[in-house]
This record gives structure tokens, sequence and C-alpha cells, in this order.
């Protein structure tokens, strides 16, 4: 059965392990960040951070291909993705995240939180025509 990131019917009750075997559907998903998830991901610094407008660090990562949107209101960070829809720190290769050890608070909480808490979109993935 293919997954497909969409439609939250097709994802599975997260389990222990499943990662290890995982085709990483997850990373294709929107990445929502912090100033302290850029902070740790080393893309800010904490001086940048504290004397800095937010939206003067986000027009800088934006042009540094590191940030797809901003959110002004709430100072939401997005981060880029490629054009196959991958998170730009996953490696198409071995399809594991090349930041693993300072990843944002979004994926290190997944799936415990996300569009459908407990489960992820774990399985062959659907290849959209």
């Amino acid at each position: 059965m293919f997954v497909d990131v969409d439609r939250l019917d097709t994802w599975s009750q997260y389990k222990s392990g499943m990662c290890d075997r995982c085709h990483a559907n997850c990373c294709t998903m929107p990445v929502e960040v912090r100033m302290p998830d850029l902070i740790r991901l080393g893309w800010v610094d904490a001086f940048e951070a504290e004397h800095s407008p937010a939206k003067n660090i986000a027009k800088r990562l934006s042009k540094a291909g590191l940030v797809g949107h901003f959110n002004f209101k709430h100072e939401i960070f997005t981060l880029a993705r490629r054009a196959n829809g991958d998170c730009r720190n996953l490696d198409p290769v071995t399809r594991r995240c090349t930041v693993y050890d300072v990843r944002p608070s979004t994926c290190r909480l997944h799936p415990q939180v996300g569009p459908k808490p407990g489960h992820c979109p774990y399985g062959p993935r659907q290849v959209q025509r």
C-alpha cells in the first residue's frame, strides 16, 4: 500500500523502529521552525537573533536558499525544499537527515505532534504524475 502524505487516511500508526526502514516521507512535508531552531542549526547566531528584526533574518535566509516562507505575524519560518518537495536537509541518496543532531523541534517531536498525532506517513510513496 502506498502512502500519500497529504491523505492522513494512508498514514500508519507509529511503532518503535519504523524510522529504521523509513522512506523519509515526513521529510517531504513543510517544516515550520522558530528562532531557537535556526540558532541550533547554526544559521543564525544568538547576537543576530537578539539584535536584528526577524524579517531581516528571514530575508537573509531566503536569499541563501534556507527559508522558503516567513510568517511575519507569528515569526514562523518555513524551511526551503527542493523541487521534488524534499527537505533541503535530507540526503537525496541515503534519505537520512544531514542535520539530525541539531534538527528543528518540529522534526524532533514528529510523530507525537503533527497533522495526525501518533501516526506517520510510513511506506512507499505514491508518485504523483
